[in-house]
């Protein structure tokens, strides 16, 4: 059993930054792949970013060059840094871990951004 829990989420002006953060109950080293999802009112989740065991990162077309995510192993959190912020990025960001044993979510933390 892996336990996640976002935080970082809020309200900004677009064009601002944030950073989200996702502490996992375990030891991220050892997972498949970490990452984030997003999902919009009415839309359906969709992957944002992926870290995989290797380092390796994967991101959606429409992040790329302003979203990066990272992690620190010592404190077995994941990160998502936002930049350049856009109204289309408001939604509820959820925290993904895959450790080799099942598939993991966090509850979400929310993102608005005001035009």
């Amino acid at each position: 059993q892996v336990q996640l829990v976002e935080s970082g989420g809020g309200l900004v002006q677009a064009g601002g930054s944030l950073r989200l953060s996702c502490a996992a109950s375990g030891s991220i080293f050892s997972f498949n792949a970490m990452g984030w999802y997003r999902q919009a009112p009415g839309k359906q989740r969709e992957l944002v970013a992926r870290i995989i065991s290797g380092g390796s990162t994967i991101y959606a077309d429409s992040v790329k060059g302003r979203f990066t995510i990272s992690r620190d192993n010592a404190k077995n959190t994941v990160y998502l840094q936002m930049n350049s912020l856009k109204p289309e990025d408001t939604a509820v960001y959820y925290c993904n871990a895959r450790p080799g044993f099942g598939t993991y979510w966090g509850q979400g933390t929310q993102v608005t951004v005001s035009s």
